[in-house]
């Protein structure tokens, strides 16, 4: 549509997750207009990004180095692992602060359709860190859908053997929400995620 260096940056920008054709337009242009020190802050934290984030050797979260900061953190319980399918998904659960121990990214989820299968995951470095560490619990923290609950199910099968304890998220109503609006699978998980009071 645009021409020479506004249309390459449209392109780009429409290739990030999440980001529309029309997305991309905004983003570009207001790229554009902003002062010459926003762009040139923006390049470099995604070139300081690319630089020096990597992915850690323990967990395989993201890092500034070898381990992230809570593998480095001796105050975490190496005893109880979260499984998690994404770095974003660990972010999201610490910010809620209630998990004292670890995380295990597995990098994504098994899915035949889109040809990952689970050799393709971080699954057997999470069965040796299971045995290595002593786990005694591992919280399964895959997204609740088809992919999330088979990777849940795929993963606790290989880890039930070993004698750990396994739990996973509890899934339902969402807190402030009415019963009127939920339908009948939230609903059903809800209550077979049911706890005594």
């Amino acid at each position: 549509m645009y021409e020479g260096p506004i249309q390459d940056l449209i392109d780009e920008l429409s290739r990030l997750p999440g980001i529309g054709p029309k997305s991309a337009q905004r983003l570009a242009f207001h790229l554009v207009k902003a002062p010459p020190e926003e762009a040139k802050r923006l390049a470099e934290a995604i070139l300081a990004a690319k630089e020096r984030i990597s992915f850690c050797v323990e967990c395989g979260n993201v890092a500034e180095g070898e381990r992230c900061r809570i593998c480095r953190d001796p105050g975490r319980d190496p005893t109880v692992l979260c499984v998690v399918e994404e770095p974003k998904d660990a972010a999201t659960i610490e910010k809620a602060g209630v998990i004292k121990g670890r995380y295990h990214v597995l990098g994504g989820a098994i899915s035949p359709l889109d040809g990952i299968g689970p050799e393709d995951l971080r699954v057997q470095e999470l069965l040796e860190r299971v045995e290595r560490d002593h786990v005694a619990e591992v919280i399964i923290a895959t997204n609740p859908n088809l992919e999330g609950n088979a990777t849940a199910m795929y993963v606790a099968g290989l880890l039930k053997p070993l004698g750990v304890r396994v739990t996973r998220l509890a899934s339902g109503l969402p807190v402030g929400g009415d019963l009127e609006y939920a339908d009948e699978v939230t609903l059903s998980q809800a209550l077979e995620g049911r706890r005594e009071m």
